[in-house]
């Protein structure tokens, strides 16, 4: 894997409906590891689709009610409301119908934008993994990986105004560039260079450590991504 992964992606779903989310977080609450199946996601998406609440709207593909229930078991255990806490004024039950993943691949530690999850398996440890299918590569670079250690909500890049959110020690993907390949790795922020900014935009520079290799590097903002979800390291 040696290409530059694509940035903007449109999006391609208008959302679930609110009885949709109510729907599926009880499914999430009471089926268990049967929601990631790929069965069980088609099932629910066409009675999704025969219910009046989506008359006039766009179908829901099998694909997106899975997205919501791996992206939802990332987020942990179900969430347990009480009956005077549910009917709160607003409380809200999540759309994730939305929401973009990226993959770390296990061949070279970078991660890729997910196009699609094609299945999923426990293993005897009773971790989930996912097989995905990566944006702009064949069914040949398929993969295996782990949905909690190495699948993620997609990183977003940082705007020309936005350098002053990136703090010394913050976790952000990084582009690597090399002579034969450019592609985005996890590093740490290890020092902030403050510049003026001019036409261009920003001019701060940030060393930046990568994970995967430890070695060090010189970059400037429009290489840098935010990680909206960070996990502990």
């Amino acid at each position: 894997m040696d290409r530059l992964r694509p940035r903007n992606r449109p999006p391609v779903f208008s959302g679930f409906t609110k009885a949709e989310l109510e729907k599926m977080e009880k499914l999430f609450t009471e089926s268990g590891e049967e929601v990631l199946d790929n069965e069980f996601c088609k099932k629910t998406a066409r009675s999704f689709n025969h219910s009046s609440g989506r008359a006039g709207k766009p179908i829901v593909k099998w694909t997106e009610v899975q997205n919501w229930f791996i992206r939802r078991q990332q987020e942990g255990p179900p969430r347990v409301a009480s009956s005077t806490s549910a009917s709160k004024e607003g409380d809200r039950v999540p759309d994730l119908s939305e929401v973009e993943f990226e993959a770390r691949s296990s061949k070279d530690g970078a991660w890729y934008d997910v196009e699609t999850f094609l299945t999923h398996r426990f293993l005897s440890s009773g971790e989930a993994e996912v097989r995905v299918r990566f944006v702009g590569f064949g069914a040949d670079e398929d993969e295996w990986v782990n949905v909690k250690k190495a699948v993620r909500v997609r990183s977003v890049p940082f705007e020309n105004s936005e350098c002053y959110k990136v703090k010394v020690g913050d976790l952000v993907l990084c582009l690597q560039e090399r002579r034969d390949q450019a592609i985005y790795y996890d590093a740490r922020v290890i020092e902030i260079e403050k510049k003026m900014h001019d036409i261009r935009g920003c001019r701060c520079v940030f060393l930046i450590r990568y994970d995967h290799d430890n070695t060090e590097e010189r970059v400037r903002l429009r290489r840098l991504c935010y990680i909206p979800y960070k996990r502990n390291k």
